[in-house]
């Protein structure tokens, strides 16, 4: 009986890449901080593992001069504009210490999926050598 290795990881390695991609996201808003008109942005991460599965409808481009209809992505996620609480004069709606909170979670939340992933190997291992 074939065991596919997606079924016995489940949403897991798909929610750590979704993770690192997230962190990224919000180091790039930290360091633009002081960059005048900067916008952050963020992924919501409940929504894209939500329709992790779904297939989106995509009207079909046939001609160079068709205009995508694509949302804006971050590797083909789609990207949501922070509101912020208190804009800035410049422009810039990078607020330091909610960027730097969010990181904060996502990092801890990163921690944790690696190490659920981890014991599902472990688990996995331990099964396959029979103990």
């Amino acid at each position: 009986m074939p065991i596919s290795l997606d079924s016995l990881l489940g949403p897991m390695p798909e929610a750590l890449n979704l993770r690192a991609r997230r962190n990224e996201l919000l180091a790039s808003n930290i360091a633009n901080a002081d960059t005048p008109n900067y916008k952050a942005r963020d992924i919501d991460f409940r929504a894209v593992m939500r329709n992790a599965g779904d297939e989106q409808l995509r009207l079909a481009s046939t001609q160079s001069g068709h205009i995508s209809t694509s949302a804006d992505t971050y590797a083909g996620i789609p990207l949501k504009y922070r509101v912020p609480a208190q804009p800035s004069m410049d422009g810039n709606t990078v607020d330091m210490q909610q960027e730097q909170a969010e990181f904060s979670s996502n990092s801890v939340m990163y921690q944790t999926t690696l190490e659920f992933l981890g014991r599902k190997f472990s688990g996995i291992k331990s099964t396959l050598r029979g103990e």
